[in-house]
C-alpha cells in the first residue's frame, strides 16, 4: 500500500513538536465546473520544532501520534523567507 503524501503551508507552530498544515485541494465543481478550492488542516509532528509559520512542507501520514495528530512533516520545501 503507498503510503500517502501531501505538500502544504505552515499556519500554527504554537504547540511543542507540532505543527498544523493547510493543504489546499482544487477541483472542479460536479455541477457548476467552476474550480473551487476546498482547504484541510492536518496536524503533523515536527520533531525538531523547525517548522515555522509560512513554510511549504511535505507531510506524510502515519500511526497514530496523538488524539489528532496521524501525520509527520517529511521535509520542508521552501522556508517562510524563501516564499
Amino acid at each position: 500500500m503507498a503510503v500517502k503524501e501531501r505538500v502544504g503551508l505552515v499556519v500554527s507552530d504554537k504547540m511543542e513538536k507540532t505543527v498544523v498544515v493547510a493543504v489546499e485541494n482544487r477541483a472542479a465543481h460536479p455541477k457548476y465546473g467552476k474550480i473551487v478550492a476546498k482547504t484541510k488542516r492536518y496536524k503533523a509532528h515536527d520533531e525538531e520544532n523547525k517548522c515555522k509559520i509560512g513554510d511549504r512542507v511535505r507531510i506524510q501520514e502515519t500511526r497514530p501520534l496523538s488524539r489528532t495528530k496521524r501525520w509527520q512533516v517529511i521535509d520542508i520545501l521552501t522556508t517562510a523567507t524563501q516564499a
